[in-house]
C-alpha cells in the first residue's frame, strides 16, 4: 500500500513547470474534448459526466503492467474553468480543475503555483488516481525542489485489492533520493465503506521508501470501533511481499490432546530464504515446537522441517522428535536430484495422537530416499538409495533397503525400417533386516525392439524383448532351502497390439455429438521358465525383493506385466480384446466414455498360492465408465466381474452433482475377500466364531457442501465400513465469510482402530479459526491466503473423477 504516491508529486511538478504556458491551450482543448463526447458518448453517459467529471476513472483498477513505467515524462491535460498565470509571481487554475499524465488524474477546485518559493498547493475537493491507489483530501501541498509534499484529511481507497483507511495528515520527504512517507491519525482496513468490522488504527504510521511493511506507533486494533488491544508499535503489510512477523494463530480442542492453541511466527529471511516457527501447546501433554525452514538456491529447492517436544505427558516419553529434509533440483539441465529424508523418536510417534507433517509412510516404515539422475537424448541413468525407519517396537523392518540401486535405460530410435531400441538395466542391492528372508544382489538387462505403424484410423504395434536377470541370493536363516545361491533366468517375450479409431456424428435429445468406437486386441507371449529359485512373490508367500500384483483395471488388461519389479515374470499366452467408446460434443469435450475388455487365455495361468480350483481359460471383464452431462452431473465407475463366479471382484462408483456452491458426492469401494486374500494378502482380522474367514473391503462414503446463505457455506464428509456397519469416519463444518472476515468451525470423529471386528473407540476433535480477509504479505506461502485455517474439508475428485 502506497501512502502517498512519487507519481502525484512528479504530476504537481510538471504543472508547476510547464502549467502557465499551457494553460491558454489547455482551457481550449478542455472544450474541444467535451464537444467529441457530446459526439461519440450516448446521452446517459454524457450527462453522468456532466455530474461528476471524474466518473470515468473513479474506482477504476489500472493493471501494473498496463501502467506507463515513464508516466513523468508524458505530456500534461490540464482541464479548468479558468487560468491566470503572473510571472514570477504566481499561477492559479480555478474552476474543476483536471490534471491527466498517462493514467493518472489529480483533480481540485484550486491549484496555485507560488513563485519564488517554489510551492504547488492544490486545495478544495483534492482528488488523485493512478489506477491502483485514488485519495480524496482538504488540501495538497508540494514543494517541487525537495519533492516534500503535505496532504491534510485525507481519505485513501485501493482499487486494484482490498484496502481503505483516513489520516489527518500524510507528509512524505525526501532524505538522499529515498522517500519517506508518515501518517498521523491514520487507519486501515480491508472492510468495504460502511463496514466497521475491524481496522488498524494508530497515532502515526510510518513507511521507508518502498519498503513491503509499515510501522504502527501507538497502534491499536478495533472491532466496531471498540479497541480490542494495544500496541505500542505494530508492523503490518502494505503490499503483496512476503514479511516477517505472526500468523493467525488457531485454537482446537480434542478428546486426546485437550485444548491446542499454536501461533506460528514467519521470518522473512532472503527472497529464497525463510522459517516458519509454530509453537503449540496442548494442555494434556505440553508444548511442541515445529520449524520449517524453506530455500530456492541455483542447485534446486527444498525445506527442513524439525519438530520437538521436551515433555509429553501423556507418554512415558521425553524429548520427542521428528526430522525431514526434501530437496529436488535441476543443474546443468541434465542432472536431477531429489532427496526425502526422515526420523523420527520413536516407533510410536505417529500413533501417540501428535500432529505431524513430517515424512512419507509405507507399511509402517518411514521412507528415506536419495535419487541422482542423469538423462540426455540417448540416456536415463539413475542412481538411488531407498532405507526406512522402521516403527515397530523392536526396531527390525520387514521391507527392503536398496543401499543402493543403479539403474539406466538406452534408447536409439529409427534404427532402420522404423524399429526402435532401448535397453533398460538395473543393478540392485537388496538388504533386510528380518531373519526369515533372504538378501540379494541383482543385475536386470531388459534389450526391447519395438516396431510402430500408424495411420489416421489404425495402429500396430509390434515389440519383442528379452528379460535377462542374474540373482546373488543370502537365505541367512530364513529355511527358504528352494531357493539358489546364484540364479540366472532368461524370459523372452512377444507382444502385438492393434487399435482401430472410427468415428461418426450422431444426435441424442436433439444435441449434436462425435461418437468414437476404439477396439483392440493384443496377443501376448511370455514363455514360462522355472523361477522357484529366485525368491518371488508368486512361488513364496512372504513376497519378492520389490515386486507385488498389479491392478488388473481395463488399462491393465493390455500390460505385458502381472506384477511390479523383475522378480516374478508371469509366464502368458494369451490375447487381450477390449474397446472403448465416447461421445464428444460440439466443443469436443468429452461427455461419455465406456470402457470393456477380457483375456483369453491359450495356455491357462497357474494359480496361485493355495487355490486349487481349476484355472479359468479367460480373466474377469474389466469395465470403466465416466460420464459429464452439462459440467453439472458426474459419474465414474469401475468394475471387475468373474463371469465363472458370478462374482465383483472389485469396484468402484462415485457420483457427483455440482451446481454453483452446492455439491453431492456419494461413493462406494468394495473389493471381495477372496481377491484380497489371494493377491495381497488380505489385512483384515479373522470374523469372531469362523476359522479363517475375513472380510473384504466395502466402504460407503458421502461428501456434501452447500452455502446456507450468501455468507455461510457449510462441507461433511461421512464414510461407513458395510461390512462390520461401523462408521470410520465423520467430519462437519461450517465457514462464515464477511467482506472482511472470516470464521470456520469444524467437527471430525473417528474411529481409532478401524480394522476392529470388535466395539470400536472413537476420538473427536473441534477446530475453530479467525481470519482477517485481504491483509498481504504475511504468509510463508508467499502472501497469506484467505483460507479457513484448515479447520474446514476441502474438495476433492475421488478417484481421479474426470470433471
Amino acid at each position: 500500500m502506497s501512502l502517498t504516491s512519487h507519481s502525484l508529486l512528479a504530476t504537481m511538478i510538471g504543472l508547476a513547470i510547464y502549467g502557465p504556458a499551457m494553460a491558454e491551450d489547455a482551457t481550449s482543448l478542455h472544450k474541444d474534448i467535451n464537444n467529441k463526447h457530446a459526439v461519440a458518448e450516448d446521452q446517459s453517459t454524457n450527462k453522468a459526466i456532466a455530474n461528476d467529471p471524474l466518473a470515468m476513472v473513479r474506482g477504476v483498477c489500472i493493471a501494473p503492467k498496463d501502467r506507463k513505467e515513464d508516466t513523468n515524462n508524458l505530456p500534461i491535460n490540464i482541464e479548468a474553468d479558468s487560468a491566470k498565470a503572473q510571472n514570477e509571481h504566481q499561477a492559479v487554475y480555478t474552476g474543476d480543475v483536471i490534471v491527466q499524465q498517462g493514467t493518472r488524474t489529480i483533480a481540485a477546485d484550486k491549484v496555485t503555483l507560488k513563485q519564488p518559493e517554489n510551492i504547488v498547493t492544490a486545495k478544495g475537493n483534492v482528488f488523485y488516481h493512478d489506477g491502483g491507489i485514488e485519495m480524496e483530501a482538504k488540501q495538497l501541498q508540494s514543494d517541487p525542489d525537495t519533492k516534500d509534499s503535505q496532504m491534510d484529511d485525507a481519505v485513501y481507497r485501493m482499487t486494484c485489492q482490498a484496502g481503505r483507511g483516513e489520516a489527518e495528515q500524510i507528509d512524505k520527504r525526501n532524505v538522499d533520493g529515498t522517500q519517506f512517507y508518515k501518517m498521523k491519525d491514520g487507519t486501515y482496513t480491508t472492510c468495504p465503506e460502511g463496514d466497521k468490522s475491524w481496522r488498524f488504527a494508530a497515532g502515526s504510521l510510518e513507511r521507508d521508501g518502498e519498503s513491503p511493511f509499515a510501522d504502527l506507533y501507538n497502534a491499536r486494533f478495533e472491532v466496531l470501533d471498540v479497541p480490542v488491544f494495544y500496541l505500542p508499535w505494530l508492523r503490518v503489510p502494505v503490499t503483496d511481499e512476503r514479511m516477517t512477523g505472526f500468523l493467525y494463530p488457531t485454537l482446537t480442542y480434542g478428546s486426546r490432546n485437550g485444548m491446542e492453541y499454536e501461533a506460528p511466527f514467519y521470518w522473512n529471511i532472503a527472497p529464497n530464504y525463510d522459517l516458519t516457527l509454530t509453537p503449540k501447546y496442548m494442555n494434556h501433554r505440553g508444548l511442541q515446537t515445529t520449524a520449517k525452514f524453506r530455500y530456492l538456491t541455483d542447485f534446486g529447492e527444498g525445506q527442513l522441517i524439525g519438530e520437538y517436544m521436551g515433555r509429553d505427558k501423556k507418554t512415558d516419553y521425553d524429548k520427542r522428535w521428528g526430522f525431514q529434509w526434501k530437496h529436488n533440483g535441476i543443474i546443468d539441465q541434465n542432472w536431477l536430484v531429489n532427496i526425502d529424508y526422515s526420523k523420527v523418536s520413536d516407533y510410536e510417534y505417529f500413533d501417540s495422537g501428535l500432529d505431524s507433517s513430517i515424512g512419507e509412510r509405507e507399511d509402517n516404515n518411514l521412507l528415506q530416499t536419495a535419487e541422482v539422475s542423469y538423462r540426455n537424448a540417448n540416456w536415463d541413468t539413475m542412481l538411488m538409495v531407498r532405507d526406512f525407519q522402521p516403527l515397530t517396537m523392536d526396531g527390525q523392518g520387514t521391507q527392503y533397503r536398496l543401499m543402493p540401486q543403479l539403474s539406466s535405460t538406452y534408447y536409439r530410435n529409427n534404427l532402420g525400417y522404423g524399429l526402435d531400441f532401448k535397453m533398460p538395466m538395473s543393478i540392485s542391492k537388496f538388504d533386510n533386516d528380518a531373519k526369515n528372508k533372504p538378501t540379494a544382489d541383482r543385475i536386470v538387462l531388459e534389450p526391447t525392439l519395438t516396431l510402430p505403424y500408424a495411420t489416421p484410423w489404425w495402429s500396430v504395434t509390434t515389440q519383442a524383448k528379452v528379460n535377462y536377470a542374474h540373482y546373488n541370493q543370502d537365505k541367512k536363516e530364513s529355511g527358504l532351502t528352494t531357493l539358489k545361491d546364484n540364479v540366472d533366468r532368461v524370459v523372452p517375450e512377444f507382444r502385438v497390439n492393434s487399435s482401430l479409431y472410427f468415428e461418426r456424428d450422431t444426435s441424442i435429445l436433439g444435441s449434436h455429438y462425435t461418437q468414437s468406437l476404439e477396439p483392440q486386441i493384443q496377443y501376448l507371449y511370455i514363455k514360462d521358465v522355472d523361477q522357484k529359485g529366485i525368491y518371488n512373490p508368486f512361488d513364496y508367500v512372504s513376497g519378492g525383493y520389490d515386486s507385488t500384483r498389479l491392478q488388473q483395471d481395463y488399462y491393465g488388461l493390455f500390460s505385458d506385466r502381472t506384477y511390479s519389479g523383475s522378480d516374478y515374470i508371469a509366464p502368458a499366452n494369451q490375447f487381450t480384446i477390449g474397446a472403448s467408446t465416447r461421445y464428444f460434443d460440439e466443443d469436443f469435450k468429452e461427455r461419455f466414455s465406456l470402457s470393456v475388455g477380457q483375456i483369453f487365455y491359450i495356455d491357462k495361468p497357474v494359480n496361485q498360492g493355495t487355490d486349487n480350483k481349476e484355472a479359468k481359460s479367460y480373466s474377469a471383464t474389466a469395465l470403466e465408465t465416466e460420464f459429464n452431462l452439462d459440467d453439472n452431473l458426474f459419474l465414474k465407475s469401475s468394475m471387475q466381474y468373474d463371469s465363472s463366479e458370478n462374482e465383483i471382484q472389485q469396484g468402484s462408483t462415485t457420483v457427483e452433482y455440482r451446481n454453483g456452491g452446492v455439491f453431492v458426492q456419494p461413493s462406494y469401494r468394495y473389493v471381495s475377500s477372496d481377491y484380497l486374500t489371494k493377491y495381497v494378502n488380505n489385512p483384515n482380522p479373522i470374523i469372531p466364531g469362523t476359522k479363517d474367514k475375513r472380510d473384504g473391503i466395502s466402504q460407503l462414503g458421502l461428501s456434501v457442501g452447500f452455502p446456507v446463505s450468501d455468507n455461510i457455506d457449510v462441507k461433511a464428509d461421512y464414510f461407513q465400513d458395510m461390512n462390520v456397519n461401523k462408521m470410520l469416519e465423520s467430519k462437519v463444518g461450517f465457514t462464515y465469510r464477511s467482506a472482511c472476515w472470516m470464521i470456520g468451525l469444524s467437527y471430525n470423529r473417528y474411529a481409532k482402530d478401524p480394522l476392529s471386528q470388535d466395539f470400536t473407540e472413537y476420538d473427536s476433535n473441534v477446530s475453530f479459526s479467525f481470519s482477517l480477509l485481504g491483509l498481504q504479505g504475511a504468509g510463508p506461502s508467499f502472501g497469506q491466503s484467505s483460507d479457513d485455517g484448515g479447520n474446514i474439508l476441502s474438495y476433492g475428485d475421488p478417484f481421479t473423477l474426470n470433471n
